[in-house]
C-alpha cells in the first residue's frame, strides 16, 4: 500500500481533541470535549510532501504564557478574551462553576470561552503536583464558529 493510501485509511474520523470552556443560559461555566476535524492532505509548505491540516481561525491573535505555581489555587475568574491554552510543561486543574474538573498537561487542549458568567465567576485554576504549569495561550477576537453544545 502506498503511504498516501495508508495515510488516508488512518486519517478517517480523525481529528485533535480540545477542552471547550463556555457559558450555558444559566450564566455557569461548564466545558465539553470537543474535536478539530476536516483536516485534508495538501502542501502546508513550499517544497514540503502534502501532509493533514486544516484551518480552524484566521484572525487576529496575541501570544502569551502563563506560570502557575505549586500550592497556588486560583480566584474565581473569567478568561479575560476568549483563549487557546496549550499546556506545555507540567500539569494544570481547571475548575468550573458547574463543578466538573478536568486535570490537563502537554498533549491537551483547552479554549477558554466564559466570559461573561452570572457574577463573573467563570473558573478557576492550579498546578497539579510539585511542579510548575507553563502555559501557551492564543489570544483571539472570537470564539469558534461551532457550538459547544454539538
Amino acid at each position: 500500500m502506498k503511504s498516501n493510501e495508508l495515510s488516508r485509511k488512518n486519517m478517517k474520523n480523525h481529528g485533535i481533541k480540545f477542552w471547550r470552556v463556555w457559558v450555558n443560559e444559566q450564566g455557569k461555566s461548564c466545558q465539553n470535549l470537543h474535536l478539530l476535524a476536516g483536516h485534508k492532505q495538501s502542501v502546508f509548505a513550499d517544497g514540503a510532501a502534502p501532509i493533514w491540516s486544516a484551518l480552524h481561525y484566521s484572525g487576529i491573535a496575541k501570544v502569551v504564557t502563563l506560570i502557575l505555581m505549586p500550592g497556588e489555587i486560583g480566584e474565581w475568574h473569567e478568561n479575560p478574551i476568549p483563549q487557546w491554552i496549550v499546556p506545555l510543561r507540567g500539569r494544570w486543574s481547571v475548575e468550573m462553576m458547574d463543578g466538573v474538573i478536568v486535570e490537563m498537561g502537554p498533549g491537551d487542549i483547552s479554549f477558554g470561552g466564559d466570559q461573561r458568567t452570572k457574577n463573573k465567576n467563570g473558573h478557576r485554576s492550579w498546578a497539579v503536583g510539585e511542579n510548575p504549569a507553563e502555559l501557551l495561550l492564543i489570544q483571539v477576537l472570537d470564539p469558534p464558529p461551532w457550538n459547544p453544545c454539538d
